[in-house]
């Protein structure tokens, strides 16, 4: 599908990737927030570019194996994205690690909480650390000696290893000069000293530490030259030929241990690491020098994103709030006759995601409750909202529930929660061969004394009890008959076969959602030519989509007003004279993860509103399964509005606008106004106050 504007309209993917991830960075360097945040926001871009280099990377060198044509509207081709990546990559690694080093751990030191480096332990420290590494890691470790015998070993994915330089020769007379540590992933990664060995309340020594100081204890008569710390990250890509597998679970449990041993893409080494023994690793994994990555510290920085929750210093994190609980669900706890009293809107995580659970419990209880029906992306290894799920089932509840199999990295939680379904005795499918279900659906269907009747909820985000603390997202609940014969016809779709019906309310993908979005833009260009008034405010997590990009250019030529807020990659280009010029791009970075997709259109002063679980991305709107509903309660369209937009459109606190360039810049108050920062705004007005 080719782009109505040249290339240069268009912003790379990739590189669009790596500008969010410093956008996270810099929340990490921004001293208005606490410490022990700050060093979240630092690991949460390690765990960011995991991702990335699995995915991303690991595809763009896919494409250059196979020569593939460039098919992204921006029109780079594959190696020099690679290349620019890789520029970039290093860039962002090295800022990374010196904001650690230089900032970060010396001001956590100041607060007494210390990372005790081997050259700094003390006599009672390398006692105690000695007898740590004999009682606990020395019986779980198996060093492998490099010979004819002992070829390189298989290395796990992201997983930490050690490459060991010796001399001196073995038991058998063997003089390898090489050998490789594999630490266990049962082991910690960092290791707390009780306090009166640390000499601070929260002293820390990382296990990689530990192994350099005693690795010579594992090569009995050697002497070991140098130990270095090694992390391989592997092409994490599945490939299940889903026309081709008669089950696609079974197909998916024998390939995920493969995920594991996917092609290398990335090796990360410790700065201490030798000329020789990287290259020797190098030719190892099968990756040239543009793939390593040297790096002064720790090689995997995700590991420190436990240490807040170990460190009891509320002072060091963001103020602890208690979500509130909607007006309608406080004043009647009975979920249906609240839901039946009107539509009822969730903002997570100002409100509580107590409610979706109290429905599915207050449904298997309930009698007169037939059916439950449900989607499931990713919930998590233990989910409360699950159990009550096959609690429904045990009760005699028809429960049918459609579970994504193939939601990255998330597949194994999802496979174990299907055999616990089925176990029960729930009805479980899996979608759509081809095409993801993504769309967050949740249908009960109850008797009562006017026959049957459906209560819906339908989300933006995840029924996941533990992101709901993290993420943005809107949820509505609602018993509307329209739309719960549109939720019903979806699941109809899902469950069974047939041709998609015609929808009342519920826009869906991959049928119709593309093209009532680009009519819904297109509508308000034919406004903004008319002289009417015209605006477009889109909220959601990325922006790639070429023919609705270039329908908003189209709009914005036209004189409508466009307002963008995309957390994450956004390919549009605002501020072009006579084709973006009307259309602004706006990022917000803070405390929670903005996630909630919201669709505004003036309509001629109807102000439609429209959430939904889809980005404006060509995989939501064709190869997956999505759902985009209207709120049709006056009262809760203004609270769209008023919660999940306006602040956002006035932040000049969080907000990173991007210019006609392609950068994002923070955007800071005015001399003399008032700092507006959306979600403290939004803590403040939604939350309850803490008690004592």
């Amino acid at each position: 599908m080719t782009s109505l504007y040249a290339q240069e309209y268009y912003i790379n993917r990739e590189l669009g990737q790596l500008a969010f991830n410093r956008r996270v960075l810099a929340q990490a360097e921004d001293e208005r927030n606490p410490l022990l945040e700050r060093l979240k926001f630092l690991c949460i871009v390690s765990s960011n570019l995991d991702e990335f280099f699995e995915v991303r990377v690991a595809g763009l060198k896919e494409q250059m194996a196979l020569h593939a044509n460039v098919t992204a509207p921006d029109g780079m081709p594959a190696r020099q994205v690679f290349m620019q990546v890789g520029k970039q990559v290093h860039q962002l690694v090295g800022h990374q690690y010196r904001l650690l080093n230089e900032v970060i751990l010396p001001e956590l030191s100041r607060h007494d909480i210390r990372f005790l480096r081997r050259t700094h332990w003390n006599e009672e420290q390398s006692d105690w650390i000695k007898d740590f590494f004999f009682r606990e890691l020395m019986p779980v470790l198996s060093p492998i000696g490099l010979d004819p015998a002992h070829p390189f070993p298989k290395v796990l994915n992201k997983s930490l290893n050690f490459a060991v330089e010796l001399e001196g020769k073995d038991a058998f007379g063997r003089a390898s000069g090489a050998a490789i540590v594999q630490a266990p992933r049962s082991l910690p990664r960092v290791i707390q000293m009780p306090p009166k060995i640390a000499g601070y309340e929260y002293g820390f020594v990382f296990l990689s530490s530990i192994l350099h100081a005693h690795v010579g204890e594992l090569f009995s008569g050697m002497q070991v030259k140098g130990c270095y710390q090694f992390r391989a990250t592997r092409n994490s890509n599945l490939f299940v030929d889903e026309e081709e597998v008669k089950n696609l679970r079974e197909a998916l449990q024998e390939d995920l241990p493969q995920r594991n041993f996917g092609n290398a893409v990335r090796l990360e080494v410790a700065d201490n690491c030798s000329h020789e023994m990287a290259n020797f690793l190098l030719a190892q994994f099968n990756l040239g020098q543009e793939d390593l990555y040297q790096v002064k510290g720790p090689v995997n920085l995700v590991r420190l994103i436990q240490i807040p929750g170990r460190v009891d210093r509320p002072d060091l994190k963001y103020p602890s709030f208690i979500p509130s609980i909607p007006a309608a669900v406080a004043k009647q706890p009975d979920m249906f006759q609240a839901i039946g009293n009107g539509d009822i809107l969730l903002h997570h995580p100002y409100q509580a995601f107590s409610p979706v659970i109290d429905f599915i419990r207050q449904a298997a209880q309930d009698p007169d409750v037939l059916a439950i029906k449900q989607t499931i992306y990713r919930t998590g290894t233990e989910s409360v909202l699950m159990e009550a799920l096959i609690k429904a089932v045990k009760s005699g509840k028809e429960v049918t529930v459609v579970v994504e199999l193939m939601a990255r990295f998330d597949e194994e939680a999802n496979i174990n929660w299907a055999q616990r379904l089925e176990e029960a005795g729930a009805h479980v499918v899996y979608g759509v061969v081809g095409y993801k279900t993504h769309a967050k659906m949740l249908m009960v269907v109850r008797r009562e004394k006017s026959g049957l009747r459906r209560y819906v909820h339908l989300g933006t985000g995840n029924y996941h009890a533990s992101t709901a603390k993290l993420y943005t997202d809107f949820g509505l609940f609602t018993c509307n008959q329209q739309i719960g014969c549109d939720v019903n016809d979806v699941f109809m779709q899902l469950t069974g076969l047939g041709k998609a019906g015609k929808h009342t309310y519920l826009l869906q993908a991959p049928f119709t959602m593309h093209p009532q979005m680009l009519a819904a833009i297109n509508a308000e260009a034919e406004h903004a030519r008319a002289g009417k008034k015209a605006v477009i405010i889109a909220k959601m997590n990325a922006l790639l989509e070429p023919q609705i990009i270039s329908a908003l250019y189209d709009a914005s030529s036209a004189g409508v007003k466009i307002d963008l807020i995309v957390r994450g990659v956004c390919a549009l280009r605002p501020g072009i004279p006579g084709v973006s010029e009307n259309i602004r791009v706006h990022s917000i970075i803070g405390r929670f993860l903005e996630h909630s997709r919201i669709f505004y259109f003036y309509n001629g002063g109807a102000r439609d509103i429209f959430l939904s679980s889809a980005d404006w991305m060509q995989r939501n709107f064709f190869r997956r399964v999505e759902v985009c509903f209207p709120v049709l309660d006056a009262k809760l369209k203004r609270r769209v509005i008023k919660e999940g937009l306006a602040p956002y459109l006035k932040d000049n606190c969080q907000t990173w606008e991007m210019g006609s360039d392609g950068e994002y810049r923070h955007k800071c108050p005015r001399k003399g106004s008032n700092v507006v920062c959306a979600q403290t705004q939004l803590l403040q007005e939604l939350t309850q106050p803490l008690k004592g």
